[in-house]
């Protein structure tokens, strides 16, 4: 009969353990949840104040270089109107240039 008790002993201890057990890796399973949660949110957050800064930094490089753009085409543009043009010269060229070709 004392083997009985032991066993039955040993028995609900092993059941005790067990639930101890399934208890701490409940716990364990919740608290690593919590954890990458609270780790996606974080890196989501970094994630779009970093997005956000390239964006503008991006937004701004475009608007300087398209000024750049705007102000060497203006100068160019200047510059060649103000070449005056010889079409006498150039007629006379082009025929010299066609005439010797042939």
């Amino acid at each position: 009969m004392e083997n009985k008790n032991t066993l039955d002993h040993l028995l609900q201890i092993e059941a005790k353990a067990a639930a101890l057990v399934n208890d701490a890796q409940a716990e364990a399973d919740t608290r690593i949840h919590e954890s990458e949660e609270k780790n996606r949110a974080a890196y989501e957050e970094r994630f779009r104040a970093e997005a956000q800064s390239l964006e503008a930094s991006l937004k701004d490089e475009r608007e300087k270089t398209r000024k750049e753009y705007q102000k060497a085409l203006d100068e160019y543009q200047k510059e060649i109107s103000g070449i005056k043009t010889n079409e006498d010269n150039f007629c006379a060229l082009l025929n010299d240039c066609l005439a010797n070709k042939r």
